[in-house]
């Protein structure tokens, strides 16, 4: 698989397990000492990473069962050795169930390391508009 391919996997299933799936597995897609910023929060290391998206779960704001969806698209890609950005619209549903909207939506900056275990999310930062 090509670096562009397999950074665009990681990116979706970020997305795709902030939703539903596995949290660990969630938070094997960081680096260690991933930075996750957006206006107001700052989240910093796998630990705390995974103790946010539980809160978040608990709360039923994302998760199995909060009809919720992240979307995201209109990536672009840029890989540099070890090192690459990620540049993607995103898009967060609610009642997906029922009356589908638009909640939310922005921008994601990423950047990414390969690592021996593959590309992993070293910051994401999260814009609005």
């Amino acid at each position: 698989m090509s670096d562009d391919a397999a950074i665009r996997n990681v990116v979706a299933r970020l997305a795709q397990l902030a939703d539903e799936g596995d949290l660990e597995e969630y938070v094997e897609l960081f680096a260690d000492d991933a930075l996750w910023e957006m206006p107001g929060a700052a989240i910093q290391g796998r630990d705390n990473l995974l103790a946010g998206a539980i809160e978040r779960r608990a709360a039923g704001t994302v998760g199995p069962g909060s009809n919720t969806r992240h979307v995201i698209t209109t990536q672009a890609v840029a890989v540099d050795g070890d090192d690459a950005t990620s540049e993607v619209y995103w898009q967060f549903w609610v009642n997906t169930a029922t009356e589908p909207s638009i909640a939310l939506f922005g921008t994601y900056r990423d950047r990414l390391v390969r690592t021996s275990d593959g590309w992993k999310l070293a910051h994401r930062s999260i814009s609005y508009g």
